[in-house]
């Protein structure tokens, strides 16, 4: 299995031979747009997260998938062609990189890896920089959706394990930032994204992978399906991303907490788990 991760040096020795995009975005922020053209790696092109790998909010979601054609279109303005390898980034601990990863493998991409440590490792691997905005030339992707998999609201209650990658506090309801509703869906267990990666940013090794989603109830032999949400169905796409470097698939609730709790008939849990 080729790794979804790719290091700071193995891309160093790869810039020119691969498609490179530029995710950096922050939840209710500004658009990346000003800090990548600020600094960036040479080549890459900037991508829009709310434009071009997210469709409008509503009933599915802050965040629901975009439709394939409006994801294909950006992509293909971005330089990416299915012939050619992509390495994404961001400076948000690969976040954002992950659902831009997770978008393109879906639509048919055989060869997609998110930067280990992103921007920052960059930098401080002493990496070149770039300023101003590229203007990669056109890509041919045409995407294909389907390959990884998905489930929707009226299915996730019959999923073995549901995993919630939000912080604890959000998950037991104590409180919510950005939803109208706090709680979780219920049966679901914890692995925060955050508990991924090391004190240096980048992805924890398997091992410490394996042991951290074992102890949350998610087993990592294959034996169940899997389903994994967060707030808008983006950075859940980080735990998929861990849990695909051990090898195990898991799908993605698109629609994510912000969509479930569109409906009122839904029901919703709150505090520690095991206490619905």
């Amino acid at each position: 299995m080729t790794s979804p991760l790719i290091s700071v040096d193995e891309l160093r020795s790869r810039v020119g031979e691969v498609t490179v995009l530029d995710v950096r975005y922050r939840t209710s922020g500004p658009s990346g747009l000003g800090e990548y053209a600020a600094g960036h790696i040479p080549g890459a092109a900037y991508v829009d997260l709310d434009t071009a790998l997210a469709a409008p909010p509503g009933a599915g979601g802050r965040h629901p998938l975009p439709e394939p054609e409006t994801f294909g279109e950006a992509m293909r303005a971005s330089g990416v062609s299915s012939s050619r390898p992509v390495v994404v980034y961001d400076d948000w601990a690969g976040h954002a990189a992950a659902r831009c990863w997770w978008l393109l493998r879906h639509h048919g991409h055989p060869d997609v890896r998110v930067l280990d440590g992103g921007w920052a490792a960059w930098r401080e691997r002493g990496g070149a920089v770039e300023t101003g905005e590229a203007q990669p030339e056109r890509g041919d992707f045409e995407p294909s959706p389907g390959v990884l998999p998905v489930v929707e609201a009226g299915d996730v209650l019959g999923v073995p394990v549901v995993v919630d990658a939000r912080a604890p506090e959000r998950y037991r309801g104590e409180t919510e930032p950005i939803d109208p509703v706090a709680g979780r869906i219920p049966g679901a267990v914890n692995v925060p994204t955050s508990a991924n990666l090391a004190a240096d940013g980048r992805f924890r090794p398997p091992e410490q992978l394996r042991a951290l989603y074992e102890a949350a109830g998610v087993p990592t032999d294959g034996s169940q399906q899997l389903a994994v949400y967060c707030g808008s169905g983006v950075t859940a796409v980080h735990d998929i991303l861990a849990l695909e470097l051990l090898g195990v698939r898991a799908a993605l609730y698109p629609g994510s907490w912000s969509g479930w709790i569109t409906d009122p008939q839904r029901p919703v849990a709150t505090g520690a788990a095991g206490e619905e």
